[in-house]
């Protein structure tokens, strides 16, 4: 059986606590692979290798750093497919969406290859006589990542790219349920030249978690996962000194008012709530139909789902694979099975769904739930799975009422073709991203990705403007050369004049 290991200093290292996870391939459910889960000692050795390093790579150059991230961006783009099927294999997803993946992860690599232009500085000459300030913008230290299964090679190219660009060393820890890109990302990271230390990861569990959380060399702690892990670490990371990032859960809203196109909204419904199996942050999990529109608007996305096909993820006809483990998709049945009884009409149910040769894998068909009430579990908790909820609402104030009252407050979209009602929308929802037609408004790399209310602990999103400033921390510096004629002694407070 393959194994996953660490990667510290450079190079592979075997686990020596002896604990292992498994990992499953989730369209047959073998057990294909174990992973090495971290101690105590070896998280702290990782972190040693960080601090190590990080005398060194934070006083090179800005040119040296960007030219290892150039080399990274090649060599990256030249294993796209490698990196793929790795998410495929462990994750699940179909290899389009892997690439996909992929893909978005390089615009933030890509971001990061710019990094001269973000760290440049500022600088006020004659603010007083012959005196000079100027801002600048320097790395923490040591900082960490801790991401989530379903974007394996994505999420943490959103974290590690940039932090290294700043000038910081870094410390991953990414999901134990699909390991192998996060070592690859690492490894493809040496091979263009990152100098060893720079740039580590550590397999495990809580275990490993925690101690990052309480490392006293840890300077930051970035996290990507559900609402109450992202709590949890927020809390013990600030209470431990560190400076935290930790985006949470969601439950993304698509208001549909009564003139938008019904067939795009449709497309869109299926294409956002079913994609990658519903397990994403940003998946659309509730439509809110407005007006009268609703059974026309379910009867769409309804014909649209029952066509969707569901198979391996390395299947080219396959639009959908199956979810991460056998566990979470009973999890995600359980809603469905319980719908009914809570007064929502069943529109699909997939949780008999399967596929013929790989009867034990982790499936479940597209699901849709239809008049689903605002206190109902399906709508209340994040199921992340291919289940949608559609609630009525009469009118757009009673919509946006509805969204706003919700805990999370991740990514909401609007379909309309009233440009007014969709400038009101992205003005009163609470939500941190906001889609006008857009489905899943996931900014491009050089804006910035993060929630509002439970969806985001912290003061800072990840990449973009926001994630420079995660990962720096600001000095100004106020210069003097004076002539001999300006010696003496002045008590007074510096006025600037």
């Amino acid at each position: 059986m393959k194994t996953v290991n660490h990667w510290i200093d450079g190079k592979s290292v075997e686990g020596t606590s002896g604990t292992y996870g498994p990992v499953t391939d989730p369209a047959t459910g073998a057990r294909t692979t174990r992973v090495a889960f971290a101690s105590v000692e070896e998280v702290d050795a990782a972190v040693a290798a960080a601090k190590a390093a990080y005398g060194t790579w934070s006083t090179s150059s800005l040119a040296k750093r960007t030219a290892v991230l150039f080399a990274y961006r090649a060599l990256l783009d030249a294993h796209r497919e490698e990196l793929a099927r790795l998410i495929t294999a462990e994750h699940g997803k179909v290899h389009a969406d892997a690439l996909g993946e992929v893909a978005r992860g390089l615009e933030i690599v890509e971001l990061a290859c710019g990094i001269p232009e973000k760290l440049k500085g500022e600088l006020s000459t004659e603010v007083s006589s012959r005196v000079d300030v100027a801002a600048i913008r320097q790395p923490l230290g040591v900082v960490a990542g801790i991401t989530p299964f379903n974007f394996p090679a994505m999420v943490p190219m959103w974290m590690f790219p940039l932090a290294i660009a700043c000038g910081n060393t870094f410390v991953l820890k990414p999901s134990e349920k699909d390991p192998s890109p996060a070592i690859l990302l690492a490894e493809l990271a040496r091979r263009a030249g990152l100098p060893e230390g720079v740039l580590n990861v550590v397999n495990g569990d809580k275990v490993a978690v925690d101690r990052l959380l309480e490392h006293p060399d840890v300077a930051a702690v970035s996290f990507v996962g559900s609402t109450p892990i992202a709590r949890y670490i927020h809390t013990t990371a600030s209470a431990n000194g560190k400076r935290v990032q930790a985006l949470g859960g969601a439950k993304n809203h698509m208001l549909v008012l009564p003139d938008a196109d019904l067939d795009a909204a449709a497309d869109a419904a299926v294409s956002a709530a079913y994609g990658s199996a519903g397990e994403r942050c940003m998946a659309v999990s509730a439509v809110v139909a407005v007006g009268g529109i609703g059974d026309e608007l379910v009867a769409k996305i309804r014909e649209r789902a029952e066509k969707i096909k569901i198979g391996p993820g390395d299947d080219p006809a396959s639009e959908m694979g199956p979810l991460i483990t056998r566990a979470h998709r009973d999890k995600v049945a359980s809603y469905v099975h319980g719908a009914a009884a809570q007064g929502a009409e069943v529109v699909l149910d997939g949780t008999g769904f399967t596929v013929a040769g790989h009867e034990d894998g982790h499936w479940l068909g597209l699901s849709l739930l239809d008049k689903v009430s605002a206190d109902a579990d399906a709508y209340r908790d994040e199921i992340f799975g291919p289940v949608l909820c559609v609630l009525r609402a009469d009118s757009y104030e009673e919509a946006v009422e509805l969204i706003n009252s919700s805990p999370w407050g991740n990514g909401t979209a609007i379909f309309t073709r009233d440009g007014g009602a969709a400038r009101r929308f992205q003005l009163e929802v609470q939500a941190g991203m906001v889609g006008v037609n857009v489905p899943i408004p996931v900014p491009v790399g050089y804006h910035s990705f993060g929630g509002w209310k439970d969806s985001l602990f912290g003061d800072h999103h990840v990449y973009g403007n926001d994630g420079v400033h995660f990962y720096t921390r600001g000095k100004v510096i106020t210069t003097r050369w004076p002539d001999p004629e300006d010696r003496g002694v002045d008590l007074g407070f510096p006025s600037h004049r």
